[in-house]
């Protein structure tokens, strides 16, 4: 492998042969990480409030945002996006989905619509990187304007981002909010007034135990947050660190980093656009599924259950794959519940003698930004098994889940924890052997047992 600087992702690509699945798989990065304290109480308590009273989340500065503004901007995300554009447009948001020629999945994320002809795009980089990638060699009469996550911006965050989210949120934004409460329907975005600033509030229900995710000028982020907390206190109201926030996606069921598929020959000029330091160049992949072919890792829209969202009533890049891929059998999106004593037996093999298993990390065990193990059913591969957690609402460890469709409700299933041959050189991979966990598929949201 060269040991020079690479300009771009293609070239840091080359120096591994072209080889994605070998260049992830060598990436030193554990899993993604978000910038806030770990902790603000422990992270028990913190999962806890989302469930049973208020927690208060700080995404500041762990999502890129990037603005689009222009008379083309909604042609460029009809271009982009499978979603249909006909019901979007200013105080309206809407989870866009974008996928490759081929109709696989390069990411989601949030897009707001702030104005007329002005919206956003705000995630991990994925999306907004393609449909700014898009705006530019396309030719689209749009400005670009890019707010990076706190990773890649060297200057200040252009907005603060809070997500008030648990059954006592609304009554307490209620409590803290300037003048008659409005009426913000479900992913749609409306005005609040806290400490005599405008806030911006989306009804996102990220946890969706009810709240909103509020947003504003970044130097009126203290003030408003302020404001809360010295409201929070009657109502509850717990801060969520890092360590909490990690574990907020799986229980709800979004799975948030799918691999981007921006691997094929037509997609190598995007590639040399994409800096060798970025996301895409830089994100780790982990697991006990191993392939050498790096579109086995891939997602359809219906894998990751976005098939709601694929609309044929427009031209967009996958849409002849995507009319196709329609009709054939999809893998399915589910939660897999582990089994506890199988849980306690991995924990168990840090003592003593005997074989060492894969440590896993509470709250959360993610070593790689792209996690990907094996599930199997009688010995062969039904799917795969994403993002594995704890929480205290559900009382166990779980993991998110594709697997193939004709697979029941209730079903156990396999789960091959730990990679292969010892595991891999990273070095948030320690040496190990593979063990086996019995799981329950769940078709609904896990509950309390």
């Amino acid at each position: 492998m060269s040991t020079q600087n690479p300009s771009n992702l293609e070239a840091k690509l080359q120096q591994f042969g072209g080889d994605a699945v070998k260049m992830l798989r060598s990436a030193p990065v554990g899993g993604y990480q978000f910038p806030d304290k770990p902790e603000y109480s422990n992270w028990r308590d913190e999962q806890a409030a989302w469930q049973n009273t208020v927690v208060l989340f700080d995404q500041s500065f762990h999502m890129k945002d990037v603005y689009f503004e222009g008379p083309d901007v909604m042609r460029l995300l009809s271009d982009v996006a499978v979603n249909t554009m006909k019901n979007f447009g200013p105080n309206k948001a809407k989870q866009i989905v974008a996928c490759n020629h081929d109709g696989h999945v390069i990411g989601d994320a949030i897009l707001f619509g702030h104005a007329e002809n002005k919206v956003s795009v705000v995630g991990r980089p994925s999306v907004p990187n393609w449909v700014e990638y898009n705006a530019i060699k396309g030719g689209y009469d749009v400005k670009v304007t890019r707010d990076e996550r706190t990773v890649a911006n060297a200057g200040r965050r252009l907005i603060y981002r809070y997500q008030i989210q648990g059954p006592n949120a609304l009554e307490l934004l209620k409590s803290v909010h300037e003048g008659e409460f409005p009426e913000i329907k479900f992913f749609n975005l409306g005005d609040l007034k806290i400490a005599g600033r405008k806030v911006r509030a989306l009804n996102h229900n990220m946890s969706r135990m009810g709240g909103l995710e509020l947003h504003g000028p970044a130097e009126d982020g203290e003030a408003v947050r302020e404001a809360i907390l010295k409201a929070g206190e009657k109502f509850g109201l717990v801060q969520g660190g890092a360590r909490s926030y990690s574990t907020v996606s799986p229980e709800s069921g979004w799975i948030p980093s799918p691999m981007p598929a921006i691997w094929t020959e037509q997609l190598k000029a995007y590639r040399e656009w994409l800096p060798a330091s970025g996301f895409e160049a830089n994100a780790s992949l982990g697991g006990s599924f191993s392939s050498p072919n790096i579109a086995d890792y891939y997602q359809t829209p219906w894998d990751l259950g976005y098939g709601r969202h694929v609309k044929f009533d427009h031209d967009f890049i996958g849409r002849a794959a995507l009319e196709q891929l329609e009709k054939q059998p999809h893998r399915r999106k589910l939660w897999l519940r582990w089994s506890k004593e199988d849980s306690l037996k991995i924990f168990g093999s840090q003592f003593g003698d005997g074989p060492r298993y894969k440590y896993m990390e509470m709250p959360n065990a993610y070593y790689a930004i792209l996690p990907f193990d094996k599930v199997l059913v009688n010995g062969k591969l039904a799917g795969l098994s994403t993002y594995t957690v704890y929480t205290v609402n559900v009382k166990g460890w779980f993991s998110l889940a594709m697997l193939d469709e004709n697979i029941a409700d209730g079903a156990e299933v396999s789960l091959v924890w730990g990679e292969e041959n010892g595991g891999s050189n990273r070095p948030v991979v320690e040496r190990h052997v593979q063990t086996e966990v019995r799981c329950q598929v769940s078709y609904n949201r896990l509950n309390e047992s």
